[in-house]
């Protein structure tokens, strides 16, 4: 990202327009670009304040008013998705992507863990890939064979 111009030479552009110059003369004369100094301008002719706008800072999360909504929801079922819960608030007035429901759960200290493939089973095989084998660890090939795959949503462990 770039960083705004100082605030000197913002004095210097609105002094040297109000001078009688125009915008591109200033522009050529400070060297900076034509669509700065006619923003400036019209941001000090607007305001009086030379001063750059605020960069960064904390973004407001639309999910953030249903906090306890979603929250109540994954504490009754464990297992529900990120599509069923963007549909249930859609039902509610908010569209958002099941995406968006992930990455508020994992800010709010959420984790989605997947269950793993558990070790070979006489009765009924977890997954074919290690029935025939019998392979003692999991692998993602594994995870991605199985049919019903379930993710769970748990609070993920305090850092100590």
């Amino acid at each position: 990202m770039t960083k705004s111009y100082s605030l000197d030479l913002r004095r210097r552009v609105a002094r040297f327009v109000e001078a009688g110059h125009s915008c591109h003369e200033a522009a050529r004369h400070f060297e900076v670009s034509v669509a700065f100094v006619v923003r400036l301008m019209a941001a000090y002719r607007a305001t009086g304040s030379l001063a750059a706008k605020p960069e960064g800072g904390w973004r407001y999360s639309k999910l953030d008013p249903h906090r306890e909504f979603l929250i109540r929801r994954v504490a009754e079922k464990g297992d529900l998705t990120m599509p069923q819960l963007a549909a249930e608030l859609a039902a509610l007035g908010t569209k958002v992507m099941p995406a968006s429901i992930a990455r508020w759960f994992i800010r709010q200290g959420y984790s989605f863990q997947k269950k793993r493939c558990g070790p070979a089973n006489k009765d009924a095989p977890t997954c074919a890939r290690r029935a025939s084998t019998g392979a003692p660890s999991a692998s993602r090939a594994c995870a991605r064979s199985r049919i019903g795959s379930c993710f769970s949503m748990r609070p993920a462990p305090r850092p100590r």
